[in-house]
């Protein structure tokens, strides 16, 4: 892609990039830096909420979760290819959050986690070999997802490249707090200890310390579930509507 990119400065009129490091790597192609728009992946907040009274309880009854479990949320394909997923797709780190979920189990009671997406078979037979109980549950319909964040204490995002991903905005959106890798549009828009947490990438232990942190720390905890929902109101379709018609400008009215 660089180097089409590269090859045809003249030919392209303007590129979207998610996040700054792509920006970045955009740019330093040589291309125009006017060219260049960066409009985050944004989110639909009909389809997001945090849980109300009762909510988080009714969904894991019926997901068949522990009301007393502490759950941990993964949500994205981490495996090769669309099949049951056993060799692991290292960008997206899950290997990593399988460290992080083992140092948690020696320091949470009733850790649980929970998992969507195709091809997850690499996490769940390392979920199974550190004896971490979890859910698995394949979805047919996207919009089914903010219903599966109504039953989480935390998402967990451990990959080491990125160009979202869209799991930044929805935990915001949900009102779960959010533990990232410093990888895409999570370095833009996450502000350590603000509105969730950053460690830096293949960094396990500070996945784990983080996660930790924010659930013992009732106060903090409020304060980050708070200010993310206003980053992912900040982030919604709904505000980016300036940044794409200045984006299509000429192309459509």
């Amino acid at each position: 892609m660089l180097k089409t990119i590269r090859q045809h400065h003249e030919d392209i009129s303007r590129i979207q990039v998610s996040c700054r490091f792509m920006e970045e790597t955009v740019l330093d192609t040589g291309i125009a830096h006017e060219k260049v728009f960066r409009i985050p992946i944004g989110i639909n907040l009909d389809h997001f909420s945090p849980a109300g009274p009762g909510q988080k309880k009714q969904r894991r009854a019926a997901l068949g979760i522990p009301e007393s479990a502490v759950v941990i949320g993964s949500f994205q394909k981490d495996g090769n290819g669309w099949s049951e997923g056993l060799e692991p797709k290292m960008e997206k780190g899950p290997d990593i959050f399988l460290k992080a979920m083992e140092i948690l189990k020696d320091e949470v009671q009733g850790l649980f986690v929970l998992l969507t997406g195709p091809a997850r078979g690499y996490v769940k037979n390392g979920l199974d070999r550190l004896g971490i109980p979890f859910a698995h549950h394949f979805l047919n319909d996207y919009l089914d997802i903010g219903k599966y964040y109504h039953a989480l204490d935390a998402y967990v995002i451990s990959s080491r490249d990125e160009g979202g991903p869209k799991a930044v905005l929805e935990s915001m959106a949900s009102g779960v707090p959010l533990i990232s890798t410093g990888v895409g549009q999570a370095t833009d828009l996450i502000e350590h200890g603000n509105n969730g947490f950053l460690a830096d990438i293949e960094d396990a232990e500070a996945l784990a310390h983080w996660t930790l942190a924010v659930m013992q720390d009732k106060a903090q905890q409020a304060t980050v579930v708070q200010n993310g929902i206003l980053t992912a109101k900040a982030n919604a379709y709904t505000n980016q509507l300036s940044a794409w018609k200045s984006f299509m400008k000429g192309y459509v009215d």
